[in-house]
C-alpha cells in the first residue's frame, strides 16, 4: 500500500476526552476511517503513514463517520504516535 491510498482511509485523527483516556488506559488511538475500510485495510493503513505495527483494529459506526480504534502493543508506542500527529 502506497501513502496516498493509506491517507484517503486514514482520514482524521477522532480527539475527545474519552479518546485521551484510551490513549493512557488501553494503548488505543481513535480515527475517522473511510466508510467501506476494512479492518486489514486500517492495519496496514497505519502502519503505511506512521510506520507503528498496529496489533489490533475495531471499528464503529457513527454520526461522525466510521471509527477505528487501533490497539498498539504498549502505552509508549500510542503516546507517541499520538504526540506525532498532534493529538498530545
Amino acid at each position: 500500500m502506497n501513502v496516498e491510498q493509506a491517507m484517503k482511509i486514514i482520514l482524521k485523527p477522532y480527539i475527545t476526552e474519552k479518546t485521551f483516556a484510551m490513549i493512557e488506559n488501553e494503548n488505543k488511538i481513535c480515527f475517522i476511517v473511510e466508510l467501506n475500510a476494512k479492518k486489514p485495510q486500517i492495519l496496514e493503513a497505519v502502519t503505511t503513514l506512521y510506520n507503528q505495527k498496529a496489533i489490533k483494529v475495531n471499528t464503529a459506526r457513527t454520526i461522525y463517520g466510521k471509527k477505528a480504534f487501533v490497539k498498539f502493543e504498549s502505552t509508549e508506542k500510542a503516546r507517541d504516535l499520538a504526540t506525532k500527529i498532534g493529538m498530545l
